[in-house]
């Protein structure tokens, strides 16, 4: 077996027995490459960057992107999730050329950039879809792969599992799509280069059902509830928050969100049994776009303890005086 690094963002090639060339053929219709919920346990975090300069803009000529992003990242909702499991499926079917696995699974912040050089793609799958057509799928979990070399794949059948492999700070699958070795934007396939459309496009390289799913959002609330203390984006990161008890020394409402904008004003209000207010967090307005972003609010319990009943909290997202994005949740003791 022969190894070779094909690029940064490529995979080590796994030699196979030499075949004739795909013919010429349709692009390929993409289906959604993880097996969730979409909008419920998993989400877009970042589009294609379609800007060639330092600036970036996404397909609707958004901000939901970063400097040289060639691909889609579909990620879970925290690493809770990624522990218990979630399948990486083939968008469209056709053949595995090339995978790689072993790469550990541990966030690029905790081992830096130079630990995963040409390993940046952590273990992942390409698959040939014939007609110069193919999709790549980065950052799975090691020793999760359940194809090989040469395997003809359906779409939608399991390649592995969401994990933390590469250069990568949170779970989730980067899906490539490239044609005669060009990345292609999978939303907007023939739109020439350095363009973005701001109004509604047609499907791109998605079925109908994955279109319709896949619309472009204002933003998304990846997680929301309560907690027993104060806590950080790591802590969210990690998953498994202890919800607070009626012994609990504070009890702090926290939402985190995705695709917020310049300009958003957030907000997150707990009140307690009684319809009371018990805090109300207005942070400033976002002095630039953010990736995510996290809030909380909360109390310390009173002396007489917290009183039995129903605790909730409303969070929203104001954008250019309108609500664009809204989460309630409640707690009850």
């Amino acid at each position: 077996m022969r190894l070779q690094v094909l690029g940064p963002f490529a995979l080590l090639a796994l030699s196979a027995p030499a075949e004739a060339a795909p013919a010429a053929g349709p692009a390929p219709s993409l289906s959604i490459p993880l097996d969730c919920k979409y909008g419920v346990d998993c989400a877009i975090q970042s589009y294609f960057d379609r800007d060639p300069g330092s600036g970036v803009k996404d397909y609707r000529c958004g901000g939901r992107t970063y400097e040289g992003h060639q691909g889609i990242d579909f990620r879970v909702y925290d690493m809770a999730a990624q522990r218990a499991g979630v399948k990486v499926l083939a968008a469209a079917p056709g053949r595995v050329s090339r995978l790689r696995d072993g790469v550990a699974d541990v966030s690029v912040r905790t081992i830096g950039k130079a630990a995963v050089a040409n390993q940046e793609c952590g273990n992942g799958v390409v698959i040939d879809h014939g007609g110069g057509w193919e999709t790549q799928y980065c950052h799975m979990a090691r020793n999760s792969l359940m194809v090989k070399v040469g395997d003809q794949v359906a779409r939608g059948q399991p390649l592995g599992r969401v994990g933390l492999s590469g250069n990568t700070e949170f779970p989730h699958v980067h899906l490539t799509v490239r044609h005669d070795q060009q990345v292609v934007d999978p939303f907007a396939p023939d739109a020439p280069a350095n363009t973005c459309n701001a109004g509604a496009g047609g499907p791109g390289l998605w079925t109908a059902g994955a279109a319709r799913t896949l619309a472009y959002r204002a933003g998304a609330v990846l997680n929301a509830g309560f907690a027993d203390a104060p806590l950080t984006m790591e802590s969210v990161e990690a998953g498994g928050l202890k919800a607070p008890s009626r012994d609990s020394n504070a009890l702090v409402a926290y939402v985190r969100a995705i695709g917020l904008e310049l300009g958003d004003r957030v907000r997150l209000v707990v009140t307690g049994p009684d319809g009371r207010t018990l805090a109300d967090s207005q942070p400033a307005a976002l002095d630039h776009d953010k990736a995510q972003h996290l809030v909380f609010a909360g109390s310390r319990r009173p002396g007489a303890g917290w009183a039995a009943g129903r605790y909730a909290a409303r969070y929203t997202v104001t954008r250019g005086g309108r609500v664009v994005l809204s989460r309630e949740f409640a707690l009850s003791f």
